[in-house]
């Protein structure tokens, strides 16, 4: 007790404290802080008041051997899903960020930084299959980065008035709602096209312009059309393209996902096949990374360790997952990208609790620390499971295109050869 009034009394030793502090994290708390050692505040409330800024303002992590090794291979599964469904990966990259303790306004900003050399790399790979419609890809992106301005506008304000787990309440809710959405919407699609597929009721290599693309192409407005390669060379209003662009921008700022919306409305408003809309989405995912990344950085919140060891591992799986494309039907894609994205789902629905009884948000009641630890390992569980999936699939469809024309070769090889005996014997009499 002594000791305590003793320190109470002392401004010499609350202006060191102050000072200490200052120097673990510059903030301008900090002069308050002197101010009130001048007065001979009590020193619990000064450093107490200090550290909880401090805990509070850090929205970097402390980085191991091990996490950065656990991260480099997130970052590889995440490309090769990015190079085979083209919305970027980072559905599951960003939850990945958060399991290691990655703030969602960090892990959106991180991830738009390993987004845009990612998404160049793919797209120049898949455009040599002739899959990219540049022209399509930069209008939208065009359109896409005034979406992004809005949402990290969005981010920063919930920052400033809920902390960062106001964002990551904010980035988990949007998840679920839009995994959901598309994810249910294009699983469903996938399943029910297989089925006719499988049926003879369809060929996939006709046109199968969906029904709303198809009104949209014929809507002509003066001054505002423009032709795509993609859909056939048809014309399609800017119109409509602008309300495609900005919603994937937004989204894209918000979650560090705007294939969700992109890839969906090029395949079914705009009337693109698959195979062609994931490949220009990596062109949309290129600008919008490229002027995400500005915005957010000038903001003090990208973390270049995240983006840079993702990065390297994404650009070694976004080719394989490139290659992957060649040997698949487009349902298949469809059903890969809707399956990966229910999983996920439960990964973000899991940790809900966790953030709505979190003090600062204070929608229920504190939970026990066990709850929170069951609900933390289930919602990794569950992340783990959806990017096993996706490399999984990814990799069996690659193995069964490579048999399939290893066998197509071996059987056009031997067509040879026996035309060239029926020519040899034919010659001979």
């Amino acid at each position: 007790m002594e000791v305590l009034n003793l320190i109470n009394n002392s401004s010499d030793f609350l202006h060191l404290a102050a000072d200490y502090i200052e120097i673990a994290s510059n903030s301008e708390i900090v002069s308050h802080l002197k101010m009130a050692a001048s007065s001979t505040a009590d020193v619990t409330t000064v450093i107490v008041a200090k550290s909880a800024s401090v805990a509070e303002d850090k929205i970097f992590i402390d980085l191991d051997v091990l996490t950065y090794f656990l991260l480099f291979v997130v970052g590889f599964i995440g490309g090769m899903v990015s190079g085979f469904i083209g919305s970027g990966g980072a559905f599951v990259l960003t939850p990945a960020m958060m399991a290691f303790g990655v703030p969602g306004i960090v892990a959106v900003a991180s991830n738009m930084m390993h987004k845009f050399p990612k998404a160049l790399v793919a797209s120049i790979k898949r455009a040599k299959f002739g899959q990219v419609d540049v022209k399509l890809g930069i209008t939208i992106g065009i359109f896409a980065e005034a979406g992004v301005i809005y949402g990290k506008t969005v981010m920063t304000d919930i920052r400033a008035e809920h902390g960062n787990v106001g964002t990551d309440l904010y980035v988990s809710v949007v998840f679920i709602v839009v995994l959901a959405i598309v994810g249910t919407f294009v699983f469903r699609d996938a399943i029910k096209t297989r089925r006719r597929y499988e049926a003879g009721e369809i060929d996939e290599s006709a046109d199968q312009t969906p029904k709303l693309a198809r009104w949209v192409q014929s809507v002509h407005i003066p001054g505002t059309m423009m032709r795509f390669k993609s859909i056939g060379n048809r014309e399609v209003s800017v119109l409509f393209l602008a309300p495609i662009g900005f919603a994937t921008g937004l989204l894209a700022a918000s979650i560090a996902v705007g294939g969700f919306i992109g890839v969906p409305a090029m395949i079914y408003i705009l009337g693109v096949p698959a195979i062609m809309a994931t490949a220009t989405e990596l062109v949309v995912a290129f600008v919008m990374g490229l002027g995400g990344t500005l915005l957010f950085a000038h903001a003090g919140l990208v973390d270049p360790r995240l983006a840079l060891i993702i990065l390297a591992g994404s650009l070694f799986g976004v080719q394989i997952g490139a290659i992957g494309t060649t040997y698949v039907k487009e349902h298949f894609v469809k059903f890969v990208m809707g399956l990966i994205m229910i999983i996920a789902l439960f990964s973000r629905l899991f940790s809900m609790p966790i953030y709505l009884s979190n003090p600062q948000i204070g929608v229920m009641d504190e939970m026990s620390s066990t709850t929170n630890t069951v609900l933390d390992i289930l919602s990794k569980v569950t992340l783990v499971i959806a990017l096993t999936t996706g490399a999984v699939a990814i990799l069996i469809a690659i193995i069964r295109g490579i048999r399939e024309h290893k066998r197509d070769t071996i059987a056009e090889i031997e067509q040879r050869k026996e035309d060239k005996m029926i020519a040899a014997t034919t010659a001979e009499s």
